[in-house]
């Protein structure tokens, strides 16, 4: 099973989640609904270097595909999501995007 990390205000996530409705392939974990999937998602984001882009410029890194083997990545594509249209703005700490 593919987990993805995200959120139900974030605009990539929703469509995201969309897309995956109905899917058992995929386990959505939204990180804002209980602190425990945020602990879960920060730890990922804490040490992995999928991630330093979006600490670097101050974005969440969601929605987050961990893959069946482990591998941890920020494309939809790898996880086998193709989203018919451009992802949302990502989410800023600036104020920029959604």
């Amino acid at each position: 099973m593919i987990k993805i990390y995200g959120m139900s205000t974030c605009p990539d996530c929703i469509a995201v989640d969309k897309y995956v409705e109905g899917n058992d392939r995929y386990e959505v974990i939204d990180i804002g609904s209980h602190v425990k999937y945020l602990k879960e998602f920060l730890r990922l984001r804490d040490n992995n270097t999928v991630f330093n882009d979006a600490r670097e410029h101050g974005y969440a890194g969601i929605p987050c595909f961990v893959l069946k083997d482990g591998t941890v990545t920020l494309s939809a594509e790898e996880a086998g999501i193709f989203l018919d249209s451009a992802p949302a703005a990502s989410c800023r700490l600036d104020g920029s995007g959604c």
